[in-house]
């Protein structure tokens, strides 16, 4: 394969001798910022509204241009990047422990890392009030994305594809239907606009529709009161507080929501393997590769996109293809991205414009972790700051910037005298049952 010649493109060690590619730490480290562009709409306002009337969360000219952005070239792709370098690592680290050791301490080590990182994430939740945390959900997809790390690259991306094929054929049947019931009843109305007699299956068919329609009308208004709800517990105590934030996560168990979450995470993670194993991810294809790959990655997944904003800013109970297209879209734009990416550090602008990136996806865990803490504890709980249901899309966006700013220079200089982030070292030094060393040898900078 090609390998670009990149001065980023390098290696360097972690305190527990791990190995680090500086591209895929660019990757991780634009992700993890990007995944509070995500977050902070359910942090600072109902997460209810955000998966119900976005224009809950604020509608002016502004509200409507950061939302679209946001969702064209941002919805899910932060994850979606975070779920192929959790694949990538897969790999990197299982034939790092296989050269060390026989497959079963391999399994042994693998499970106990991703074990570990289970209780880091459920801490998240009950602890420090995330409903939305995404490391016990990535904690359990890499147990089983583990299960196919022996397969071959195509193998791993045909697998990957899993859910995308899943929603394509689902999704369009449900859509079929959709569409069927609604040229029904709008034959009906043209017979009645006719004066025509009803024939028994026309009623039927009327009558299938007013059902529906109370059913919408049941669910919209059920949909009201929690957001309600939320709204008054999120602006009421701390006790209100944590058990609405408690009640959110154990309602989201209960719906299945999670058996979803850990497929498409596993999914994703394969195709990151198989794409790591084909020296996509870590820079190892050449420019022209890659130029080619985000031109045809966003020629697929814009369109796709826009399509399903225009879809979701309808607010009607009109059929929609999205449904059947929303994965694609996904990953389509997340490899879009990664391509992008991997041109960019083959050229010097491009290198001088992504080497901050570096420290935060060095300090990924730790910045994720500090988003909760700034946002949630800090902006948006019901004391302190308390600006909870205070902010729309824009005021959120905003507030995003520039707290991922703050990180991304905080991120900066700590890797100028630390060789690891604080969550970092406490999950390395679990695995390793020693403490790590924290600082430096000279006090300097990593290269």
């Amino acid at each position: 394969m090609p390998q670009s010649s990149s001065p980023v493109v390098a290696t360097a060690t972690e305190p527990d001798g791990a190995p680090r590619i500086a591209v895929l730490d660019i990757l991780r480290g634009i992700a993890i910022l990007g995944i509070l562009f995500m977050n902070i709409n359910d942090m600072g306002q109902s997460m209810t509204a955000s998966f119900d009337d976005i224009r809950h969360l604020g509608w002016s000219a502004a509200d409507r241009i950061v939302w679209w952005v946001r969702e064209v070239l941002a919805m899910g792709t932060a994850r979606g990047v975070l779920e192929m370098l959790f694949g990538a690592g897969m790999v990197i680290l299982t034939e790092r422990f296989a050269a060390q050791a026989d497959e079963a301490v391999v399994l042994r080590r693998y499970f106990m890392r991703n074990g570990i990182l289970l209780l880091f994430g459920l801490v998240h939740v009950f602890v420090l009030l995330w409903p939305g945390d995404i490391l016990h959900t990535y904690a359990l997809a890499a147990l089983v994305a583990f299960l196919f790390r022996e397969l071959r690259p195509r193998a791993l991306l045909f697998l990957g594809s899993s859910m995308a094929v899943f929603f394509l054929i689902g999704g369009g049947m449900s859509y079929g239907a959709d569409q069927s019931n609604a040229q029904a009843v709008r034959r009906v109305e043209q017979r009645q606009h006719m004066h025509r007699p009803l024939t028994q299956a026309d009623k039927a068919v009327l009558a299938q529709a007013t059902e529906r329609q109370k059913q919408r009308a049941t669910v919209a208004a059920e949909t009201r009161a929690l957001i309600d709800a939320e709204d008054k517990a999120r602006t009421g105590t701390f006790a209100t507080w944590a058990a609405e934030q408690w009640r959110t996560f154990s309602f989201m168990e209960a719906q299945g929501f999670e058996v979803l979450f850990v497929w498409e995470a596993a999914a994703t993670m394969l195709i990151g393997a198989g794409l790591f194993r084909l020296g996509v991810l870590q820079g190892l294809q050449s420019a022209r590769f890659y130029g080619v790959m985000t031109g045809i990655c966003y020629a697929i997944g814009v369109p796709l996109r826009l399509l399903e904003a225009y879809e979701g800013t309808r607010f009607t109970a009109a059929p929609q293809i999205s449904m059947a297209t929303t994965e694609v879209a996904r990953l389509a734009m997340t490899l879009g991205h990664v391509g992008l990416v991997n041109l960019l550090v083959t050229t010097a602008l491009g290198t001088t414009l992504l080497r901050p990136f570096i420290a935060a996806g060095r300090t990924a865990l730790s910045i994720y972790v500090a988003q909760t803490l700034i946002c949630l504890w800090l902006l948006y709980p019901p004391f302190l700051l308390a600006l909870y249901g205070r902010m729309s899309w824009a005021g959120l966006m905003v507030t995003a910037v520039l707290v991922n700013a703050a990180l991304l220079i905080g991120a900066n200089l700590w890797v100028r005298w630390f060789r690891i982030a604080p969550v970092e070292w406490a999950w390395r030094s679990l695995i390793e049952r020693r403490a790590l060393r924290w600082r430096h040898g000279g006090g300097g900078a990593i290269a």
